[in-house]
């Protein structure tokens, strides 16, 4: 392999393992911050034990988050100088805002709230992690602006002098169309994935004590499994939207992700497709009759370009060259996002439904609490796989490929001694997280006492 290919790889296996943390900071931050709520307003006990417990484990996840995630932006000067200084003016905004505005208000109020048990006001401990919930939601925002403008690139104008695209318009690059459907997507994705988390680890204590570990952990499998089921309601919606504006931007996605080669109208959808590897040639398929339609123009019969037709549409508009992306990992990861999701909901909504039957608990509520954390991160990766493997050869839409984004000075060797590392060094902090997340996910909360009343004996500031 050559160094764009290796750069990719790099980039690909760095970016797809930091966005595991991602989505559970961000529904994690919300829902351990519901339960601090629950406890100020009761002052229940088994609510301040909850807090603490899912606290801690948002903690180390958090922790991991952060650690992969300030190499992600050491690449794009390392091995993809070229494309940083096509896009340094537009990316260097909503990226700056974020780690000045989102990551500090919440590494600063997280450590206050770490800190702050029984130090400070209750009321201010309070607000403490309900800001750090909404610094994950800005955080989430800013990122996912700048990744939005590689995918529809609007509010800029291009400076033929220095070969950049130069910012214009700021407020274009922050409530572009896709982000506006993307930012929401990713939200309900975040929340399906926090909720499996929550619900994957009380199953298993309720399941293993029901007696003992009940009343702690019998809520906890309430607001997960609840949770779960409202995310991937929101994920079908705003799929729904999404799928309609990639038809717009990037119509040769949308044909890549049902492996149709010609225009089709009413067009439909494949479950499931058996042919040659490309998905040109088709030997058998279960589709459902105008579900691509329905799902690229809301109607019926309306009509989806095929990627022939897209080829040689783009090659009278930006010259001879390749457009097609992978058709079948883009066809697959599409497919077998939907699943994962699905397979979710479905383990939440049983777990649900017989926690609230009070049925004794079977052999497949035991594998099925370890598998449903599993699943809604295997769903983000291939969504995330999906979302820019499909956007291929384009590094920018329409205005710079990923072949010349590379850095033009750093050689194959360069780049496959830093994969290598990065990969062995990434792999050890799996170890780390995953040793950590499960030694405290097996610990039960010890009871403390406190008093009934959530305002008395409030402690004074720690000077």
């Amino acid at each position: 392999m050559d160094a764009i290919d290796l750069a990719r790889w790099q980039f690909g296996i760095i970016t797809v393992y930091h966005f595991l943390f991602v989505p559970i900071t961000i529904g994690m931050s919300a829902l351990v911050a519901g339960l601090h709520t629950a406890w100020y307003r009761t002052g229940k006990q088994k609510y301040r034990r909850m807090t603490q417990f899912w606290g801690k484990l948002f903690l180390i996840n958090f922790a991991i988050g952060v650690v992969t995630g300030i190499v992600q932006e050491f690449q794009f000067g390392m091995n993809w100088s070229s494309y940083s200084k096509f896009v340094g003016d537009i990316f260097g905004a909503p990226l700056a805002i974020e780690g000045l505005l989102a990551f500090f208000l919440e590494s600063t109020f997280l450590g206050l709230w770490i800190f702050g048990w029984d130090r400070l006001p209750k009321k201010v401990h309070l607000a403490s992690i309900w800001l750090v919930a909404i610094g994950t939601q800005l955080s989430a925002y800013f990122i996912l602006a700048a990744n939005s403008w590689m995918q529809w690139p609007r509010g800029y104008t291009y400076n033929s002098a220095t070969g950049r695209a130069e910012l214009h318009d700021f407020g274009a690059v922050l409530t572009n169309k896709v982000v506006l459907a993307t930012y929401p997507h990713t939200i309900a994705a975040s929340f399906l994935t926090a909720g499996a988390f929550m619900l994957g680890i009380a199953l298993w204590h309720l399941l293993r004590r029901p007696g003992e570990n009940g009343s702690l952990f019998r809520p906890a499998v309430k607001l997960g499994a609840i949770t779960t089921l409202v995310a991937a309601a929101a994920l079908m919606i705003t799929g729904d939207i999404q799928a309609k504006i990639m038809t717009d931007t990037q119509p040769m996605k949308m044909a890549a992700a049902e492996a149709l080669y010609d225009t089709s109208a009413p067009a439909p959808f494949s479950i499931l497709t058996i042919g040659s590897l490309d998905g040109s040639k088709e030997v058998w398929s279960l589709k459902v009759p105008h579900g691509l339609s329905f799902l690229a123009t809301s109607t019926w019969n309306g009509k989806v370009e095929g990627i022939n037709n897209l080829q040689t549409a783009y090659e009278q508009r930006f010259g001879p060259g390749s457009y097609k992306p992978n058709v079948p990992l883009t066809y697959w990861t599409f497919r077998f996002m939907i699943l994962a999701g699905v397979l979710t909901a479905a383990i939440a909504l049983l777990a649900l439904w017989q926690l609230r039957r009070q049925r004794k608990s079977s052999k497949w509520l035991i594998r099925a609490a370890l598998a449903v954390p599993l699943l809604p991160l295997l769903g983000n990766s291939l969504g995330w796989i999906f979302t820019e493997m499909g956007r291929q050869p384009w590094i920018v839409f329409g205005l710079m490929q990923t072949r010349d984004g590379v850095s033009p000075s750093v050689g194959a060797g360069s780049v496959l001694t830093s994969l290598i590392v990065l990969t062995l060094l990434y792999g050890v902090l799996a170890v780390v997280e995953v040793f950590l997340l499960l030694r405290f996910a097996r610990e039960v909360p010890a009871e403390t006492t406190e008093p009934s009343d959530p305002e008395a004996a409030e402690p004074a500031f720690l000077y």
